[in-house]
C-alpha cells in the first residue's frame, strides 16, 4: 500500500532544520527512521549522515553504502525502519531534481528542506513512483515556520 501521509515530531523537524542550516551552501543529508502503520509512516529518529560527493556539493549529495548499511543496523537495534532520507536545497525550491529522481529508490520516502541564505524555508516529502517515473508528494502535516 502507498505512504498516504508523514508524521515528524517537533524534535526531529527542528533537528533536520538545525543540520540544514548549520550546512549551508551544501547540501546535507541523512536517514529518517521510524515506523509504517496502515499507510502513516511515522518518522521517530533521524541519523544525520555525511555527503560523500566530492565535488558539486552545493548541488547534489550521496549516500553511501555503507551509510545505508549503519543506518538500517541502527534502526534493527531500535526495532524501527529505516524509511527514507532528508536532504536540504541550499538557495532552491524544496521540490525533487532530474538528479534526486534518478538516485531515489520507490519504496523509500523522501524528505526536502529548502535553505536560503542559510535559512530555512520550507520542507517538502515524496515518494518515487514504482514505475520510477516521477515523485509523487506526501501530505505532511501543517507547521508554523
Amino acid at each position: 500500500m502507498a505512504v498516504q501521509s508523514l508524521k515528524l515530531s517537533e524534535e526531529v523537524f527542528r533537528r533536520m532544520v538545525f543540520y540544514s542550516e548549520k550546512g549551508y551552501p551544501y547540501e546535507i543529508c541523512g536517514a529518517l527512521l521510524g515506523k509504517e502503520e496502515e499507510s502513516i509512516r511515522s518518522i521517530q529518529e533521524i541519523i544525520p549522515l555525511t555527503n560523500s560527493r566530492e565535488e558539486q556539493k552545493e548541488t547534489r549529495y550521496l549516500i553511501s553504502p555503507d551509510s545505508v548499511f549503519l543506518a538500517e543496523k541502527q534502526a534493527e537495534e531500535k526495532g524501527i525502519e529505516l524509511l527514507g532520507f532528508y536532504h536540504s536545497h541550499p538557495d532552491h525550491p524544496a521540490e525533487p531534481s532530474t538528479y534526486d529522481k534518478e538516485h531515489a529508490f520507490p519504496w523509500y520516502s523522501y524528505l526536502i528542506l529548502s535553505v536560503y541564505q542559510g535559512k530555512f524555508q520550507d520542507i517538502t516529502a515524496w515518494r518515487l513512483k514504482d514505475d520510477r517515473s516521477e515523485f509523487l508528494q506526501i501530505p505532511l502535516p501543517e507547521r508554523k515556520f
